[in-house]
């Protein structure tokens, strides 16, 4: 039987829209305040979720300061400019127009994606659901979201493709069971490899019928 992709599942920040090198800004002055004793931890945490980076890098001592860096942090999410990766908006078209779902499967919260709407206000119908760190009981790279995505549309993991660019994103998409195409807009080409099946810069030139190989 001709496998068959029904679902096309979505991170948001490096895959969707281009706000990594924005959130390196963010988190760069978060850390040279608090862990001047390791610069460049900011690259280091990309694409984990705020409670890991809590726990991670400031508990103890510093989880008094959480509350402070979450509401810089929603200040500047308020801020963000949501410009899409190059060819999104085209790749979306050409999956609807061949029955394919289409989902962002995000550890962004509702307060950022409030922050989506406004910037984005026909965001919402580029896509069939949206999935939030609010839906999802185990965070990346636990398979759970990707799984519940799936799940949403009755879809098995082998007629699901994943887009991701972080290294625990990437890991969540493979432990699904699902094909992979990594984003290289936060991490390079060969470090995305070995987690990914096909990797992009963009989405230019990229349609349904590549993507349907893939499967």
């Amino acid at each position: 039987m001709e496998n068959k992709l029904k679902a096309a599942l979505f991170d948001l920040d490096g895959v969707v829209f281009d706000t990594e090198p924005q959130y390196t800004v963010f988190w760069g002055s978060q850390c040279r305040l608090y862990h001047p004793e390791h610069p460049g931890l900011e690259h280091e945490i990309k694409g984990s979720t705020l409670t890991q980076i809590y726990d991670r890098w400031f508990s103890g001592p510093l989880a008094s300061e959480q509350a402070a860096i979450t509401r810089r942090l929603d200040e500047f999410e308020a801020q963000m400019q949501f410009e899409y990766i190059a060819g999104f908006e085209t790749l979306i078209a050409d999956l609807h127009a061949h029955g394919v779902k289409t989902a962002v499967v995000t550890s962004s919260n509702q307060p950022k994606m409030a922050s989506v709407y406004r910037a984005q206000p026909a965001f919402k119908s580029l896509f069939d659901a949206i999935l939030t760190s609010e839906d999802f009981e185990y965070s990346k790279p636990h398979p759970d979201c990707y799984l519940k995505a799936a799940a949403r549309f009755g879809a098995a993991p082998e007629e699901c493709i994943v887009f991701e660019d972080s290294f625990n994103g990437l890991k969540s998409g493979r432990a699904a069971g699902m094909k992979v195409v990594g984003l290289a807009t936060t991490n390079s080409r060969e470090a995305i490899a070995p987690l990914s099946d096909i990797q992009l810069s963009d989405y230019v030139g990229i349609d349904y019928q590549q993507l349907l190989e893939l499967l």
